[in-house]
């Protein structure tokens, strides 16, 4: 059986690598990998990370790229490798342009698709933007949904799509997790630690926001809260700020030299998992942080008005506080202040995975009827 990955972004190469993997060491399928390098330099750590050479790499990368621009050169440059190929099912995973484009293109081939992360939905086509679209769109053209929760299967059984075309599998992102967090904490890290003096009662608080949808204003406000909470003196507050120009004006305009604010270039993933398991808490408007930060007993205070992983919430490890600075304010010390608060969201389980959600995807492929 002839399984074609394609991916574009870390997130997605980071989901997928486990899958990879797991499919090299079965017998019974011959596995490519196409990558259209729709985010380039986070990537290539990534494919470094699991050991993966892609067979085929478009490299799409452009400065200044839309998304429509993008959306026309994987269909272009996408169309003859699934020619080439000729794969019986072609594998996506979440929500990128890669994503939506990759589906509808195997969809015209008649190439079946699988799709890793399937039913995540928010019900509102502008947040994520454009990832709920994407996501719908993979969802209509995918013959095997690979979905992480029962939430998920749920929202794809109200959707119309039939139960034998439903797996609940565990998100592969909890395999990659463990596999990472076992391996030695790189230097970076550790200079890190030194650095903000992490060993000596100093609490660490992680950051990532770089959404589309909280560019300007709500983008602002959360930087506010985070020079209100920097100005407590006990926290350091560690932000790798994301490359886009959106996001690095105001991080720099705002933060830069502000005291216990940290602001570093993007992590590769190794440290960045090593930097999460050392935080107290997480903020956060990343899709895979909300799976990530709780696997370590870490409270997560979810950036966004919206998620599309409302089991989290339910189970008590995620907090919905959305852009408000006063908001995130008032959780963020509850949390850091109140040891019953924090307790009881750092002791909640993690609904995302157990680490086998690689194994179920590959026998899933295997228990599949063929045509």
């Amino acid at each position: 059986m002839r399984i074609l990955s394609v991916f574009g972004t870390r997130p997605e190469a980071v989901k997928m690598s486990p899958v990879v993997q797991a499919l090299a060491k079965t017998p019974g399928f011959e596995s490519f990998v196409c990558v259209t390098a729709q985010h380039r330099e986070m990537l290539d750590q990534v494919l470094d990370l699991f050991d993966i050479t892609p067979n085929v790499d478009l490299d799409l990368m452009r400065p200044d790229q839309s998304l429509a621009g993008l959306s026309a050169a994987i269909f272009t440059n996408l169309d003859p490798v699934l020619e080439s190929i000729k794969p019986d099912w072609v594998l996506v995973q979440g929500d990128t342009t890669t994503v939506a484009i990759t589906s509808l293109l195997s969809y015209y081939h008649r190439i079946r698709v699988g799709h890793v992360e399937a039913g995540l939905r928010t019900f509102d086509k502008w947040q994520p933007f454009p990832e709920e679209i994407n996501r719908r769109v993979a969802g209509i053209t995918a013959d095997l949904h690979f979905a992480p929760t029962e939430w998920t299967k749920r929202n794809l059984l109200h959707e119309g799509i039939p139960e034998a075309a439903i797996r609940v599998t565990g998100n592969p992102v909890i395999d990659a997790l463990i596999v990472v967090s076992k391996q030695s904490e790189p230097k970076v890290v550790k200079g890190l630690v030194d650095q903000l003096g992490l060993k000596h009662g100093k609490r660490l608080v992680l950051v990532t926001a770089h959404r589309r949808e909280n560019f300007g204003a709500p983008l602002e406000n959360i930087f506010t809260a985070l020079k209100n909470l920097a100005a407590r003196g006990d926290l350091e507050i560690v932000y790798p700020v994301h490359l886009n120009p959106n996001v690095q004006e105001p991080a720099r305009r705002m933060l830069q030299n502000i005291p216990h604010i940290t602001l570093l270039p993007p992590l590769d993933y190794l440290p960045m998992v090593h930097l999460m398991k050392r935080a107290v808490i997480v903020l956060t408007d990343s899709g895979g942080i909300q799976e990530e930060a709780p696997a370590f007993g870490i409270p997560t205070l979810v950036l966004r008005e919206v998620t599309e992983r409302p089991e989290g919430v339910e189970a008590g490890t995620l907090k919905l506080v959305g852009t408000d600075t006063e908001k995130i304010m008032a959780e963020a010390t509850s949390l850091l202040d109140d040891p019953a608060a924090y307790n009881a969201m750092a002791k909640a389980t993690n609904p995302f995975g157990d680490g086998h959600a690689a194994k179920r995807i590959v026998q899933a492929l295997l228990d599949f009827p063929s045509y």
